[in-house]
């Protein structure tokens, strides 16, 4: 498997059911964000003080539910629960859907806090299988600041360790750190734009930012 691609929720339904379609024959497993179910999650979280395992695992099981929808949405698409089954998928040139929440509470690799959300946790599965990593959400890539604001500077090309200071952009706060752990590397692009995901999966250059791990 080349490729992993994890498509936010932000873009459920319309965007993350066109980008799919599009990816369908191509050799690539899709992950889920949670979207606007794991953001009530958070939002209870803060409302009644859930605990952090409580926190980490149901907003898990959103992923799931998102992933159970949008396969159910795309046509040669399948809905998976382990890496063995989306090879299986991607053999009959089909397009594996992952649902994630089973593999994570048998390995439980990472923290249980909202630091560690499903950009991490897609990093994590790709590294499982050896595979490069896109992030397709609802902006063009990393900015200085949230692109709402005035002077926000899109960034083409990034260190890792220089998103450290970051904290919080398009992507979680443990995903710069992790990518330095894993000496790796990962793109984030405009989902609402297949063609650009579909040009760096085939090597060509497209509007996006590229985060190196080295």
């Amino acid at each position: 498997m080349e490729w992993v691609v994890k498509i936010g929720g932000s873009l459920f339904p319309e965007y993350s059911i066109n980008l799919a379609r599009k990816l369908v024959g191509h050799d690539v497993m899709i992950i889920c964000g949670g979207g606007a179910l794991a953001n009530q999650i958070r939002a209870y979280h803060h409302e009644i003080d859930l605990s952090p395992t409580a926190g980490h695992q149901t907003a898990i099981l959103c992923m799931d539910m998102l992933g159970m929808l949008l396969a159910d949405k795309v046509k040669n698409s399948e809905a998976v629960r382990s890496l063995d089954e989306a090879k299986i998928v991607l053999e009959q040139d089909d397009l594996p859907v992952l649902l994630p929440s089973l593999l994570l509470e048998d390995l439980d690799p990472l923290e249980h806090s909202w630091r560690v959300t499903s950009d991490s946790i897609s990093l994590y599965i790709s590294q499982l299988l050896n595979a490069k990593l896109l992030i397709a959400t609802n902006v063009d890539g990393i900015y200085t600041h949230s692109p709402s604001e005035d002077g926000a500077r899109f960034i083409k090309d990034i260190s890792a360790k220089k998103l450290l200071n970051f904290g919080e952009t398009s992507l979680d706060e443990s995903f710069a750190e992790l990518l330095l752990k894993y000496k790796t590397s990962s793109y984030v692009v405009n989902g609402k734009y297949p063609e650009r995901v579909l040009s760096i999966l085939d090597g060509q250059s497209s509007i996006s930012t590229f985060i190196g791990g080295d």
